[in-house]
C-alpha cells in the first residue's frame, strides 16, 4: 500500500505526525509512506524510520497558486493508493485531487466535499489531543485507538551529530542544559529571558554548560540571556539560536542532559529525542499538544485568564509567564535529573 501524507506546516505538528505514521505501519507493515511538506521539514522526516521519502512542497503557507498545485498533483498521478491530509484547509486537498489518488482521507473542513472521498467528521470531545486527531485517520471511522499511544521517536546518526559538535566547537566534557526560549507563535508563549538566565546561572554553578537553541528570530533573546550572567558564567553559554540548521539543532539537542523549553516546536523535538524536559506553559494548554515522552515535567500557573491561545496578552501583563518564577522550573529539573544524564 502506497500512502501520501500531506503534512502540517509547523515543526511541533510535524513531530507529532509521526504517531500517525507509526499507526499506519502497525496496520500495514509493508506500506510505503511519503510525506508532501515544506522543505524545512526534511530534517525531521529523515529522522523518522517510518517515512520512505520527503517530497518538498514549494508553496508557502497560505499561498494558493492553483497552477503549481495542479502540476505537482499531475506529477504524482498513479503513484499512490491513499492520501491522508493533516491540514484542514481546502488548499491542502488540491494536490491529491489533481493526482487522482483513489482514496483521499481527511477531516471535514473548508468546503472540501468533492476533493476528499473519505471525509471524516471530527468529534473534538472524543479526540481532544492533536495526536488522536492524526492517529484516527489511520483507522476506519469510529474505530478505537490502540493504547498506549505511540510517542514520536527521532533517530540520530552519530556521524552527523559529531559533525555538528565539531562545526560549533562544542564539547561534552560537562552535562548540557539546553534552553529553547523562542516560540514562533507569539510573545504569549515566551517565558521571560531573566527567568531563563536564572535557571542557566544555577545549573552552570552546579557544573553544567548551557546551549541555547532557536531560529534567527530567537538569537537576540539568547544574547539577552547571556548578558544577564556575570563574566565567568557567561562564557559557559553557547548561543546557537539562528546559527544552526534545523538538522544540526536536532542532532545537538540529542546531546542535552536536560532541556527547558517554551511550548514550541523544539519542545516537541526534545521530547521525541527522549531528553529530560521541563515544558513551560503560559497562554496555551498541555491538554491539546503536550510533549510526548516519559521524562517530562510541565510547569504552569493556570491563571483564570489562561489558556487564552492568543499570540499576545489581551491585558498586556503576560502574568501567566512573568509570574512563573524560576524556582518551580529548577525544582522540576532536579526531579528529572538527579545526576548528569549520559549521552546515548
Amino acid at each position: 500500500m502506497r500512502i501520501l501524507i500531506v503534512g502540517p506546516s509547523w515543526v511541533g505538528d510535524m513531530v507529532m505526525a509521526q504517531t500517525l505514521f507509526q499507526c499506519l505501519k502497525q496496520r500495514h507493515a509493508e506500506c510505503l509512506i511519503d510525506v508532501l511538506a515544506p522543505e524545512w521539514s526534511r530534517p525531521i522526516l529523515e529522522r523518522m524510520p517510518e517515512v520512505r521519502q520527503a517530497l518538498s512542497f514549494p508553496l508557502g503557507h497560505g499561498v494558493l497558486d492553483l497552477a503549481t498545485r495542479r502540476k505537482i498533483g499531475k506529477s504524482l498521478a498513479g503513484q499512490y493508493d491513499q492520501a491522508i491530509l493533516l491540514p484542514n484547509s481546502l488548499k491542502s486537498a488540491l494536490v491529491p485531487f489533481f493526482a487522482d489518488i483513489p482514496m483521499r482521507t481527511g477531516w471535514r473542513g473548508e468546503m472540501r466535499f468533492g476533493l476528499l472521498n473519505d471525509i471524516r467528521k471530527l468529534d473534538k470531545a472524543r479526540y481532544p489531543l492533536m495526536i488522536e486527531r492524526f492517529m484516527a485517520l489511520a483507522f476506519e471511522p469510529g474505530a478505537e485507538l490502540p493504547q498506549p499511544y505511540p510517542c514520536p521517536a527521532l533517530q540520530i546518526d552519530s556521524v552527523s551529530r559529531d559533525a555538528a559538535l565539531g562545526k560549533f566547537a562544542l564539547e561534552l566534557d560537562r552535562p548540557v542544559l539546553a534552553l529553547c526560549p523562542g516560540a514562533e507563535f507569539g510573545e504569549a508563549k515566551r517565558w521571560p529571558a531573566e527567568h531563563y538566565a536564572k535557571v542557566a546561572e544555577l545549573k552552570i554553578r552546579a557544573g553544567w554548560q548551557v546551549w541555547i537553541f532557536g531560529s534567527k528570530n530567537d538569537h537576540a533573546v539568547g544574547e539577552d540571556i547571556r548578558s544577564r550572567l556575570i563574566p565567568g558564567l557567561r562564557e559557559e553559554v553557547s548561543n546557537l539560536a539562528g546559527e544552526t540548521s534545523l538538522a544540526e539543532a536536532i542532532d545537538l539537542l540529542s546531546c542535552a542532559g536536560a532541556v527547558v523549553s517554551n511550548d514550541s516546536g523544539l519542545m516537541h523535538v526534545a521530547a521525541a529525542l527522549n531528553r529530560p524536559l521541563v515544558a513551560v506553559y503560559g497562554s496555551t494548554s498541555p491538554q491539546f499538544t503536550p510533549p510526548l515522552a516519559e521524562q517530562v515535567e510541565i510547569v504552569r500557573l493556570g491563571l483564570d485568564c489562561s489558556p487564552c491561545f492568543e499570540r499576545t496578552c489581551r491585558f498586556g501583563h503576560y502574568d501567566c509567564l512573568g509570574q512563573l518564577k524560576p524556582r518551580p522550573v529548577i525544582e522540576a529539573l532536579d526531579r528529572l535529573v538527579a545526576d548528569p544524564v549520559e549521552v546515548e
